[in-house]
């Protein structure tokens, strides 16, 4: 048996435990939101959310553009890992790639046993997603009680999670399509693209202007204008040297971090999680809607992840990392119920002029991510300890050669 350890990149680290500090900020966000909207300021503090400004309420602006930076960054960590990271080795990217497959259908599919055929149908997708800043948060909470390995995989598994996500964002929550803008954006995609690949135009500012018209582009085109912010990504150019410094992708990466984790999210927290929570929200959370995302996030996550991991195992499609046993990756399912930021997103898309179908979705959102998290929380705590003989934390350890 041939054993290939490779180092935390130093990226990845400060990921972690920002989103320690950036999971307690929305948290508090989320509880302010949620006060100030069941308080006697709570119709002026959701009429704030509603003004318009320059053709666009300020909820839109928040989350189609501030949210648009946050694509951005999550397209650079998808970029990142398919170059340097856990999906740079196709062999040690299946586990992740197919755990989140699972994670994706099996709650869909959940989802629309409750409300296929039904009003709420639209709502499939929104237990589809993963919050990787919140579910990373609990693991950072349980440091060096869990093996390295297991943030690596859930950090691969909620990025996969997230780009499904974003697909189904373009192809299903797109509406009265403009092919006009559509082809405009696609055009300033491929002068980004050729300022990369043929011009090896390295400096930032370039792609940041375009990638303004870009998203202008897709806003006018139909396609949801976020989406703008992952094709970006792909434009800017990225060294194949891990953590390279001179790399544009790597240094907006890094600038990035900080202002999506404590201010972007932070907003989009508070301009969506203004809920009120009436004298009927028993019952609101009965809804077949709301079942099937309770169920979607809470059930379907763990059992689609874990089912679609020993799946591919048992196929020999690839092997657990050294340091994990089946007790880790089903922690890993249950920290990925944690839906909150994508699914309170897909829920502003899927149910568009519909405020108490959105209000009660997002109530379930709230309750299903609580549950997750607390049951990821106490069951690794419990299960999650590192195997015996586990290496240094801040390493990985994985299998090499065929699988037999």
């Amino acid at each position: 048996m041939i054993r290939v350890e490779r180092s935390l990149s130093r990226t990845f680290k400060e990921f972690i435990q920002s989103s320690k500090a950036g999971g307690i900020v929305l948290i508090v966000c989320t509880l302010v939101s949620l006060s100030i909207a069941n308080s006697t300021f709570g119709p002026a503090y959701l009429h704030f959310w509603h003004q318009v400004v320059a053709g666009l309420s300020v909820e839109h602006w928040v989350n189609d553009a501030l949210m648009a930076v946050f694509f951005l960054l999550i397209g650079l960590e998808l970029k990142r890992e398919l170059y340097n990271g856990e999906l740079s080795d196709l062999r040690n990217a299946m586990l992740p790639m197919l755990a989140a497959a699972g994670g994706i259908a099996v709650p869909a599919l959940i989802h629309f046993g409750f409300n296929g055929g039904t009003a709420t149908q639209a709502g499939v997708g929104i237990p589809m997603a993963t919050d990787i800043a919140f579910a990373l948060g609990v693991l950072a909470l349980l440091g060096s009680r869990v093996p390295a390995s297991l943030k690596v995989f859930l950090t691969a598994l909620a990025v996969m999670d997230d780009l499904g996500a974003i697909i189904v964002i373009a192809l299903f929550y797109s509406t009265d399509l403009s092919f006009v803008y559509l082809l405009g954006a696609a055009a300033v995609f491929a002068a980004l693209a050729a300022m990369n690949r043929l011009l090896r135009v390295a400096a930032l500012l370039p792609y940041l202007l375009g990638g303004a018209l870009m998203w202008f582009l897709m806003l006018k085109s139909g396609v949801h204008a976020t989406i703008a912010g992952v094709l970006l990504a792909f434009a800017i150019p990225y060294s194949a040297k891990e953590d390279d410094e001179a790399s544009p992708s790597h240094r907006l990466e890094h600038w990035l971090h900080k202002p999506v984790t404590f201010l972007i999210l932070p907003v989009f927290a508070l301009a969506n999680t203004g809920i009120v929570i009436g004298a009927d929200w028993a019952t609101e959370l009965m809804s077949a809607n709301s079942l099937g995302i309770i169920a979607g996030l809470v059930l379907g996550k763990p059992i689609g992840i874990v089912l679609f991991s020993f799946a591919a195992v048992a196929l020999k499609l690839c092997r657990l990392p050294l340091d994990l046993a089946w007790r880790h990756i089903a922690g890993a399912g249950l920290l990925g119920g944690i839906g909150f930021t994508m699914s309170i997103f897909i829920t502003n898309l899927a149910f568009v002029g519909q405020a108490e179908v959105i209000n009660a979705s997002k109530m379930a959102i709230l309750a299903a991510s609580l549950a997750a998290g607390l049951l990821g929380f106490a069951w690794l705590k419990a299960n999650g300890a590192p195997l015996a003989g586990d290496r240094d934390p801040d390493t990985m350890d994985y299998e090499s050669g065929p699988a037999s």
